[in-house]
């Protein structure tokens, strides 16, 4: 690929350093997918200008201006701390008629209303879990349908949020209690589904129209028999990783078969939530063969060694080459102002 002039987006306290030297594991993985962006392009020949946002999106338009970027690098996944802006991030690019990297404004926002993305994918015959949606300060009464056990989380936030070992409930009492949790930590409204026992996928999806999936990567808990979620701790806790075993790497022991179906339904998802970029599918299989789609993620972690980037390089497709792929895709992606000027 060309050199290209990038503008990085990122939250105002995620700008990263130009060294890791000197600084803890813990403060590194507060901005680590922002520094392994930045320092890549940089390595790569391509001139990047960083910006810090908040809560104002008039330095956008100043950097747009004075840089003249071919492409934003979007690294932001919320605006004035609300998750749900993200989209309006996109949509404000596209209003300057600027191409970005990763999902387009309409996919990060059914993607993000997990409920509304249920309700799109039963239309599209694509199994998920059966659930509930408890607004903030309304009564919780559990539907007939919706059976124990059940898995409480936010309606819309990410990162696992509010999720722990407890968002597992086996009674309405302990629904009603995780319900009331998850209201008071997210201000959100909360989701229920039926929890599946099962293993636990997660699938990158990478294209616009036509769309690559990676190797299938699954979780796993090597030293604990604890229900397989997760959680927040599981994600960012090392300590707690250690104790329980977990290990997330390449799935093992699917047939050839298997393997189709669960890329068939990853780009089925992608496609029926109307995502481009690149996402990634977080699914259960049954012990009986069931598949179910527990989410679609927009813009996931991009981190060099972390899950998405690790299954690309099993697929071949090397860090330096992602990023540059991803690139590719942010300035091909035929959006509206460029449908409309042909």
């Amino acid at each position: 690929m060309r050199r290209l002039r990038v503008l990085a987006l990122v939250n105002e306290t995620l700008v990263p350093p130009e060294s890791m030297e000197g600084f803890s594991d813990k403060e590194i993985d507060e901005w680590k997918t922002e520094f392994d962006v930045v320092s890549t392009l940089r390595e790569m020949g391509h001139q990047v200008d960083v910006l810090g946002l908040y809560d104002d999106l008039t330095p956008v338009r100043e950097a747009i201006a004075s840089c003249a970027p071919h492409v934003v690098f979007n690294l932001l996944e919320e605006f004035h701390g609300i998750v749900t802006y993200d989209h309006a991030i996109v949509s404000y690019l596209e209003l300057l008629r600027m191409p970005y990297t990763g999902c387009n404004p309409r996919g990060m926002m059914l993607s993000k209303d997990k409920a509304l993305s249920k309700k799109i994918l039963a239309f599209h015959r694509i199994s998920s879990p059966r659930f509930a949606v408890f607004p903030v300060g309304r009564k919780v009464v559990r539907p007939k349908r919706l059976q124990f056990p059940i898995f409480v989380k936010s309606a819309v936030e990410d990162a696992s949020l509010a999720i722990s070992q407890a968002s597992v409930v086996w009674s309405d009492e302990e629904l009603r209690n995780r319900v009331a949790f998850v209201h008071e930590q997210t201000k959100a409204p909360a989701l229920a589904e039926e929890y599946i026992e099962g293993r636990e996928f997660y699938v990158g999806v990478l294209g616009n129209e036509r769309l690559q999936t990676f190797p299938i990567w699954e979780l796993r808990f090597t030293k604990s028999d604890v229900p397989l979620i997760a959680t927040r701790r599981v994600k960012w806790d090392r300590k707690y990783q250690e104790r329980l075993g977990v290990e997330t790497g390449p799935a093992v022991g699917l047939s050839d078969e298997e393997q189709r179906r669960i890329a068939r339904v990853c780009k089925k998802v992608y496609q029926s939530l109307d995502m481009s970029g690149y996402a990634r599918m977080d699914l259960r299989l049954r012990k009986d063969g069931r598949l179910f789609v527990l989410e679609a993620n927009a813009n996931p972690n991009l981190s060099y060694g972390e899950d998405f980037a690790e299954s690309a390089h099993v697929g071949g497709i090397e860090y330096e080459d992602l990023l540059n792929r991803i690139l590719g895709l942010g300035l091909r992606y035929r959006a509206p102002w460029k449908v409309y000027s042909e």
